[in-house]
């Protein structure tokens, strides 16, 4: 019945619009040739792997604002197509190097990517010290917890781990949240005197921050294991004790020293942006209501090699800019307007989101919904976060994939989320606007995350296409439907 529903307005509105022959017509016109050809363009060298804040990513969200206004999609912030925030960042010149001496006269040299990578923001320099393990690095006494306690690190290299021991996602959470950002976790090494850091987390990761003559770098398991056993430890009951809380931190045997090399400049007054383009809607009333249609633009930059971040989230933003074309290019007109928003600093933290959340260009009570797009690009099938929560907006796309596409679609509902919020569409919902997330499950290639070899060829064009179609079609459905009410 919602299909015929939804296949009767539809069909409405294209007799209105230009004949029945136009929604099939702009469905072919988005092939995923083209999109994984703009994901080409963004994961390209020249961009240098898009970290927010660099003239490389500033250049790439020229080249998306380029295609936006050869496709007819107009400049949505008072005549332009950017939407600027502050934005510190570090370049990185060099994977530095890794070195590590189990006892004097022997040295074991690690090796990038596969063992280390360096990071984003360490400052420059070389750090050379015997280690302390300092469990997740957390101070918390209203918490009744201290990695510090009964260790002294000044002077020393500190080994921790990413998260906080505290994993249920309830009210409990919400009082370990502080403790779980990486920003928190080096300012609290720092303030205990450590001289540099292995971080047991080897992913790139830009959501850091630069603190004077702190070295650091991102390991794998497989090096904080040898390091482990050479002291007479074993990695995994001492990660079984953070799992207990019982904060098993200790000093390595001194004789252990390792040694730290980064090259890096500090660019703390940068710049970055969001890129907004709008489609008016052709309703004179509705027109003032806004769907937005956002995923992160930038990166995780260069690291001794660029990583390209293709499905992560270059994937996500050529899924957009299939639907921004095809919607600039309709016979069929949204009554709502549409914005779509490029956001810049997801990696470094929801920089971009959070802005526009404070600097909105709608109202938010004139905001119908904000689709996020992250990670949408290898898979065979789609789930749509939220769509539960939200039927009345989730019968659109629903409607649109049973009748046009055929995937495999499932839906969430809604669930707070008491941990650190992990992508863009949270600041939204914090500005009451209702969100959903598009994701592609079921992965066909390996995936990279925060990898160098996230590149196109692991991304799948056909589930690409798909996502842009869903979206052409969704965002009509939702557009065109005078029975939703915005801000509800």
């Amino acid at each position: 019945m919602l299909a015929t529903a939804f296949t009767a307005v539809a069909l409405s509105a294209i007799a209105q619009n230009g004949g029945t022959d136009g929604l099939q017509e702009t469905l072919r016109s988005i092939t995923g040739k083209e999109i994984v050809g703009f994901a080409n363009e963004l994961t390209s060298s020249k961009y240098k792997g898009r970290l927010s804040g660099s003239q490389e990513y500033l250049q790439a969200a020229q080249w998306c604002a380029g295609e936006f206004k050869k496709w007819g999609v107009k400049p949505a912030n008072q005549g332009s197509y950017f939407q600027y925030f502050p934005n510190e960042y570090s370049e990185v010149f060099s994977a530095g190097s890794l070195r590590y001496s189990p006892k004097p006269g022997e040295e074991i040299s690690y090796k990038f990517p596969d063992d280390y990578y360096p990071g984003s923001n360490s400052d420059s320099g070389t750090v050379t010290g015997s280690m302390v393990y300092v469990g997740y690095g957390i101070t918390a006494p209203e918490l009744g917890y201290d990695d510090y306690k009964n260790v002294d690190v000044k002077g020393k290299i500190v080994l921790l781990e990413a998260g906080t021991p505290y994993k249920k996602n309830d009210s409990m959470m919400a009082g370990w949240t502080p403790y779980e950002y990486h920003r928190y976790k080096f300012r609290n090494a720092v303030k205990h005197g450590a001289a540099g850091m292995l971080y047991i987390s080897k992913i790139a990761n830009p959501n850091t921050v630069n603190l004077r003559h702190f070295i650091y770098a991102h390991i794998n398991n497989a090096v904080a294991e040898r390091i482990f056993a050479d002291a007479g430890k074993d990695y995994n009951t001492v990660q079984k004790e953070l799992s207990e809380m019982k904060s098993p931190s200790f000093a390595l045997p001194v004789q252990q020293t390792v040694t730290i090399t980064a090259q890096t400049k500090y660019f703390p007054d940068a710049k970055s942006c969001n890129v907004v383009g709008m489609i008016e809607g052709s309703d004179p009333v509705l027109k003032n209501e806004v769907i937005i249609v956002g995923g992160h633009l930038d990166g995780q930059g260069y690291l001794g090699e660029v990583f390209p971040s293709a499905l992560d989230n270059a994937s996500g933003v050529c899924d957009i800019l299939g639907a921004a074309k095809a919607l600039a290019q309709s016979p069929v007109k949204p009554k709502r307007s549409v914005l779509f928003i490029l956001l810049g600093g997801e990696e470094c933290g929801l920089y971009g989101s959070e802005y526009y959340a404070a600097h909105p260009l709608f109202p938010e009570n004139k905001t119908v919904l904000m689709i996020n797009l992250d990670m949408v690009g290898n898979g065979r099938e789609f789930t749509i976060g939220n769509g539960k929560s939200y039927p009345e907006l989730f019968s659109q796309f629903e409607n649109a994939n049973n009748q046009f596409i055929h995937r495999k679609m499932n839906a969430t509902a809604w669930h707070k989320n008491y941990g650190r919020p992990r992508s863009d569409e949270s600041n939204f919902e914090k500005a009451g606007i209702r969100t959903f997330s598009l994701w592609t499950p079921n992965a066909v290639f390996p995936v990279y995350y925060h990898d160098p070899r996230d590149k196109t060829n692991v991304l799948t064009p056909d589930i690409m296409e798909d996502a842009a179609k869903l979206l052409y079609l969704g965002i009509l459905g939702v557009a065109n439907d005078p029975k939703i009410k915005s801000g509800e």
